[in-house]
């Protein structure tokens, strides 16, 4: 699997091994242009490899819940270790986006 896919109207990406600042810039504009380009409806992260996430993951997510909420769609996060779920719990994140494990 590439690290963006889409499948039916959702953009699947597939998070990295460790995401921080390094790799943030690069997630995010990707994945801004399958929104805009794509007019997918909603958006997945795959944390199925991650190991580490730092805030700048953090902020992948709440930038693009920004980008697709405007069109009415959600943002779902998928194979998430017990590391992850607490970052996303005590951030807030949780609220928002819809954690499934």
């Amino acid at each position: 699997m590439e690290d963006f896919q889409i499948i039916d109207n959702c953009l699947m990406v597939r998070m990295p091994k460790e995401v921080d600042h390094h790799l943030a810039s690069y997630i995010s504009e990707n994945a801004d242009h399958y929104i805009m380009e794509d007019e997918v409806e909603h958006v997945v992260f795959d944390f199925e490899d991650t190991r580490f996430m730092d805030s700048s993951g953090i902020g992948i997510i709440m930038g693009r819940y920004r980008k697709i909420a405007c069109f009415g769609g959600r943002v779902y996060a998928i194979h998430v270790d017990r590391q992850i779920r607490r970052i996303l719990d005590l951030s807030g994140l949780n609220k928002i986006v819809e954690v499934i494990s």
